[in-house]
């Protein structure tokens, strides 16, 4: 009798060095009551803001005995090293890491390229696309460069904000902007500016957070949002929209208040839905997508359209979140939506491992 193979061992990363260490933690705290653990070998491990890597083994009994996912700052369990965390536990056991982490040091390449050294299927893009998709200003560039109409926008270092970079917004983008730090999520350091002044002060703000700042137009637009899954024959969604309480999507809105409103599926025409969805899925294959990512953009009704606004490579993931939320609405339910997560990730590792031998 042929020996049945073990269970599939999941290592759940959260928490995290970014500012969105908290949202990480809410998310990772759902996936752990949706994973089946009769099918699943789950093992987290929390990540402090330190970088201290911890394996709690109380975490799973904890949430299944109702209570919230322990804070890694006040976390107990053992220290273990990066690459021992996603070993094996027993002989021909498949490994998925499953990095349930936004921001820098989560989705921005980092871990992505410590598991790729690893030699570990995980879910999510690869390190080049998770770079890309982290800085709004290189993901606007490569969209682009594709042929995705977006919106207007300047890139600058944190070494050339001057008085000449205000002159520059006054004439080629105009009143009122939005300054956002390139590689942050969650709309951490975001802020909107009406004149010359204000703009200084949002510069700042956004350069605390990241060297890099992405000053765009304002548009007055709806916020269109399409969730995308699979590698080399991806799918899209149904279109949602984020319908903003504040003056814009910020850090509040979306975790603090709540009271964004999501609209699933969003009421726009058929023709603008399928475009939308087309165009995701160009922008998913244009900064080399796979496993799963949600695509932003904005809709000027009366204007141009659709405008790809960014790509979130690492989505929230509670089951009130947009992306599960839209793959719901499409028939794929959330305990579903984590099985097929896996199922991509071990099917891509499978797919590039002759590209990573030795010749």
């Amino acid at each position: 009798m042929t020996e049945a193979a073990p269970p599939v061992r999941i290592v759940l990363l959260y928490g995290g060095q970014s500012a969105e260490h908290d949202v990480s933690r809410v998310s990772a705290a759902h996936v752990l009551r949706a994973i089946d653990t009769t099918r699943y070998d789950v093992i987290p491990i929390a990540i402090t803001p330190d970088g201290r890597w911890l394996r709690s083994d109380t975490t799973i009994a904890a949430l299944a005995a109702g209570d919230s996912l322990p804070n890694v700052l006040d976390a107990s369990g053992s220290d273990v090293t990066p690459l021992a965390s996603v070993a094996p536990g027993q002989p021909h056991q498949d490994v998925v890491v499953l990095p349930i982490l936004h921001g820098p040091r989560g989705e921005d390449g980092t871990v992505q390229g410590l598991l790729e050294l690893a030699d570990v299927a995980y879910v999510g893009c690869g390190v080049l696309s998770s770079a890309l998709n982290m800085d709004k200003g290189a993901s606007k560039v490569v969209a682009q460069a594709a042929g995705i109409p977006v919106c207007r926008w300047i890139t600058v270092r944190d070494t050339e904000i001057d008085d000449g970079l205000i002159a520059r917004v006054n004439a080629e983008l105009g009143w009122p902007v939005f300054v956002k730090p390139s590689n942050m999520g969650s709309s951490v350091g975001i802020s909107r500016a009406d004149d010359a002044d204000a703009l200084r002060t949002s510069l700042a703000s956004a350069a605390a957070f990241d060297e890099y700042v992405v000053i765009e137009e304002a548009v007055t637009a709806r916020e269109l949002e399409v969730g995308v899954i699979g590698n080399a024959s991806p799918r899209a969604s149904v279109v949602g929209e984020i319908v903003p309480t504040h003056e814009f999507y910020d850090y509040d809105d979306k975790y603090v208040d709540g009271a964004a409103e999501m609209v699933i599926p969003a009421d726009v025409p058929v023709a603008v839905s399928e475009e939308m969805q087309a165009l995701a899925l160009r922008a998913y294959r244009a900064l080399r997508c796979d496993g799963l990512a949600r695509v932003d953009f904005f809709y000027e009704a009366h204007g141009r359209g659709l405008l790809f606004n960014e790509i979130n490579t690492l989505p929230g993931f509670t089951p009130y979140s947009m992306f599960p939320s839209l793959w719901a609405e499409s028939g794929l339910p959330y305990p579903e939506l984590i099985d097929e997560l896996v199922r991509l990730a071990l099917a891509r590792h499978r797919h590039r491992a002759p590209h990573r031998r030795a010749r």
